[in-house]
């Protein structure tokens, strides 16, 4: 196991690893370079300096090169990779029924997934506990050793306050205000654990993924309604305490005196997500078993043109058109985009927002704004889980823990 001080991102015991090393590193793992000339270019480093650093990492096991084909004068070019035996990332997205956990190689290539049928009201120990055991067997089933597993991120269907790694007053968790979730998943596995927003990470994952423009910014309707937003540089912006994006609880134009779960009334969340159309409609939620049950009968109603079910998801993408409008302003983002159960029903969300953002949005913030939902699907959130831990992996600190890892 490696050397990791939990809560402090430090490795003990160990002396500095050299600075062109983790260049080098961080080069290769970043995706910047592939190449020594192109290492030696972008770094400045001589290319014997170069040399050595790859050839030490060639035989610590963490990169591998490869030539790439066959050359008609001269050497054949070669191609430096991270190896796939270098390390291990895991990750679990959490909603409200079901968690999906994956394991994933350095480069970030998902390499087995499966699903964590508990619903998340169960709690965080139990919750928490199956994904670890799930988690320790996808890596015991693909020879990955536990030990090389570098970085976890969890994302969850909450405000969560991202230093500390818990969540804050989460409306459909109970059980798990304050509780100490990066701490809990750093002790049983060793490593550095980052604990996000679940639209955060749906956000980074479409952003990488869909080759959208950014500014990015990613709505979820589910049981709750949450937004992400992922800068021009490609980095999730949080705020100042994690709570950027946390539109579930804003309150609608139109008074219908809802009371919201966070006792407030007429909540977005209370009047426009997922589980609140259903509500209207008379659909029971999908049990955990059968994820597929509720969207599949809202599908139903709604391709049979059935009057309240169009009424209601119409009205819902009003009232939700209205508040990412005011967003528009504030943010002006290049592409907004859908997700999440609700967002399926492409032509009439995506009609009701558009209408709802063009009427009460300047054309300034609009004219080059792109409009769509996520081809991810549900996949957004693992995607973007990956892309996050990769880049931890490869951080500064990140990069220096692989390499005195592999000194032991």
């Amino acid at each position: 196991m490696q050397k990791y001080s939990a809560g402090h991102g430090r490795d003990l015991g160990r002396p500095p690893v050299p600075a062109a090393l983790r260049t080098v590193l961080a080069m290769i793992g970043s995706g910047e370079a592939s190449s020594r000339a192109a290492i030696a270019r972008l770094t400045g480093l001589a290319r014997s300096t170069v040399s050595q650093q790859v050839d030490a990492l060639i035989e610590q096991g963490i990169v591998e090169e490869t030539e790439v084909s066959a050359s008609v004068r001269g050497r054949p070019p070669r191609r430096i990779s991270i190896s796939p035996r270098a390390g291990s990332i895991a990750v679990a997205d959490v909603d409200v029924g079901s968690t999906q956990v994956a394991i994933a190689d350095l480069s970030g290539q998902i390499i087995a997934r499966d699903v964590v049928r508990i619903p998340v009201d169960h709690g965080p120990e139990e919750l928490l506990g199956a994904v670890i055991e799930q988690v320790r067997s996808l890596l015991a089933d693909h020879d990955r050793g536990a030990s090389f597993l570098r970085h976890v991120v969890a994302g969850l269907p909450a405000p969560v306050d991202f230093r500390r790694r818990r969540v804050v007053r989460p409306p459909i968790m109970p059980g798990w205000d304050g509780y100490a979730i990066g701490d809990h998943l750093e002790a049983a596995f060793g490593c550095p654990v980052t604990v996000d927003n679940d639209v955060n990470l749906m956000a980074l994952g479409v952003a990488a993924q869909e080759q959208t423009d950014t500014p990015l910014l990613f709505v979820k309707v589910a049981a709750g309604i949450g937004a992400g937003i992922v800068t021009d540089d490609g980095v999730v912006h949080r705020g100042a305490d994690g709570a950027a994006g946390d539109i579930g609880h804003v309150q609608t134009a139109t008074r219908r005196d809802v009371v919201c779960r966070c006792g407030k009334l007429d909540c977005l969340e209370a009047v426009a997500s997922y589980r609140a159309v259903l509500a209207d409609l008379g659909i029971p939620e999908s049990p955990a078993d059968d994820p597929s049950q509720a969207p599949r009968e809202l599908a139903r109603l709604v391709s049979d043109s059935d009057t309240q079910a169009l009424f209601r998801v119409r009205q819902a993408a009003g009232d939700i058109g209205e508040v990412v409008a005011m967003l528009i302003h504030t943010l002006n983002p290049r592409t907004l985009v859908l997700g999440g159960p609700l967002s399926e029903f492409h032509d009439e969300i995506l009609s009701g927002v558009r209408a709802a953002v063009y009427e009460r949005a300047l054309p300034l913030a609009t004219r080059q704004l792109t409009i769509t939902t996520s081809q991810l699907g549900a996949d957004a959130g693992v995607t973007g889980a990956v892309v996050l831990a990769t880049r931890e992996v490869f951080s500064s600190d990140g990069v220096a823990r692989i390499l005195a890892a592999s000194r032991d």
